[in-house]
């Protein structure tokens, strides 16, 4: 008797990522396992984003272009999971009816029930959000590697009028902190000598047990565990408590994903971020005066509804003042449902694109000045993979999460490895590994 496969696709961020490992390790104890090979696929899984319109689009073109294996094989079972289902589902089964299964995030534990009792026929939705759903009694299945992504809370209650997640993945819920060190625990037995720390808002983690800052130093003391990094917390729930916390602990790193959205007080009011410009500058300050060291990173959108020439100089004056080693930055994309999409005063695609391309420009600048800074300096770096140009090149993330090439030598995966940094191109730095 053959053994069921499956076969899933991420699309989105990393929370989706994590997700699709809690969806395979689901499916593993169904009897499944995993195929590589799309076309021999009993299951197929497209595990989904809804935060830019592109990524849907890119979603329905999958969809159309797998329909041809539901024809060839009609006992395929063919899903769409995650936030665009939920934000979405009356739509993908009206426009592709040969999708058999619709599940938002909180119902992933309907996929035993759906592929033990499934007829042919049958389709089935859940999207409900739940106030409770949490999935801390369950280990993700995940591939061997280096960093082991961990969701330690979902949904979010902060409303920006530009975002669909509160809508599509419901309202702020934290696990427990001692399933979050049991899975911590898990991971490093596996092997993963670094952990991420996930969540929409991740910093407004909080339990009866403890703040976030009361996580991060119990995640802190895990033996084998070379690294802690979190994404993306909120600038309004940035505490002194979290600040001391990795200040005084060495394997959490010093590295800070911070979203600004906009330099501007105005749009930054529309967007409904509960922060100003001097506000964000101000914790940057207070950021680097407890480590001096840290590398800042950041979101930006630019071209939001009624943004002006003048406006968006704002957001470039921060980027200059601050100096983000790197930014995530994105033109303005309407989502249905959206506060935002309502406002009348929407931004030609053709200034957001040059807007965009100024933005990008200016950051490619400041991430060479700052990584410039670095050369000559000794930095740590946790051997990850091989350099993409060179078999005769390894790659590692400083603590600041910047990429580093260096020789092999007799380096192995996961070794640490001070390098002497000598040069700075783009966004990598480039070292000679320093032997005692």
């Amino acid at each position: 008797m053959n053994e069921n496969k499956y076969y899933i696709e991420t699309y989105g961020c990393q929370m989706n990522v994590y997700d699709s490992e809690l969806v395979a390790s689901l499916l593993k104890k169904t009897g499944y396992s995993e195929t590589k090979q799309i076309e021999l696929a009993d299951v197929i899984f497209l595990n989904t984003c809804a935060i830019r319109e592109k990524a849907e689009e890119t979603v329905h073109n999958r969809l159309d272009s797998l329909h041809f294996l539901k024809k060839k094989n009609p006992n395929l079972l063919l899903g769409v999971l995650g936030c665009m289902a939920k934000n979405l589902k009356d739509g993908i089964l009206e426009s592709r009816p040969f999708v058999d299964v619709v599940l938002g995030p909180d119902s992933y534990r309907k996929l035993p029930e759906i592929l033990n009792d499934r007829k042919s026929s049958d389709h089935f939705v859940d999207t409900r959000l739940s106030k409770f759903e949490v999935y801390d009694d369950m280990f993700p299945s995940r591939a061997e590697g280096i960093n082991a992504w961990i969701s330690i809370m979902r949904g979010c209650d902060k409303f920006c009028t530009f975002c669909i997640v509160p809508f599509t993945r419901g309202r702020e819920r934290s696990r427990s902190i001692p399933s979050i060190i049991k899975e911590a625990k898990h991971s490093v037995d596996q092997g993963f000598v670094e952990i991420t720390l996930l969540g929409q808002n991740v910093n407004s983690y909080r339990t009866p047990e403890g703040s976030f800052a009361d996580l991060l130093s119990e995640i802190s003391k895990i033996k084998g565990l070379k690294r802690i990094r979190y994404t993306s917390p909120h600038p309004r729930d940035m505490t002194d408590d979290v600040l001391r916390v990795m200040s005084d602990n060495s394997n959490i790193c010093n590295y800070i994903h911070l979203p600004l959205q906009s330099g501007s007080d105005r749009i930054l009011k529309r967007m409904n971020r509960t922060y100003n410009r001097s506000e964000f500058l101000a914790l940057c300050d207070k950021i680097r005066s407890y480590m001096p060291d840290c590398s800042l990173s950041t979101d930006i959108i630019v071209g939001f509804p009624g943004e002006t020439k003048s406006e968006f100089e704002d957001t470039l004056d921060i980027v200059r003042q601050v100096e983000f080693n790197s930014s995530f930055m994105f033109k303005y994309s309407s989502r249905p449902g959206t506060k935002a999409s309502q406002y009348s005063d929407q931004i030609p695609e053709n200034i957001k694109q040059d807007r965009l391309e100024k933005l990008i420009s200016l950051q490619k600048v400041v991430t060479h000045n700052v990584n410039s800074r670095l050369i000559g300096k000794d930095l740590q770096v946790i051997v990850e993979k091989e350099s993409k140009k060179s078999k005769n090149q390894w790659a590692g993330r400083t603590n600041g999460n910047t990429w580093v090439i260096f020789d092999k030598m007799n380096f192995k995966l996961k070794d640490t490895v001070t390098l002497r940094i000598n040069d700075a191109q783009g966004i990598t730095l480039f070292g000679d590994p320093i032997v005692s």
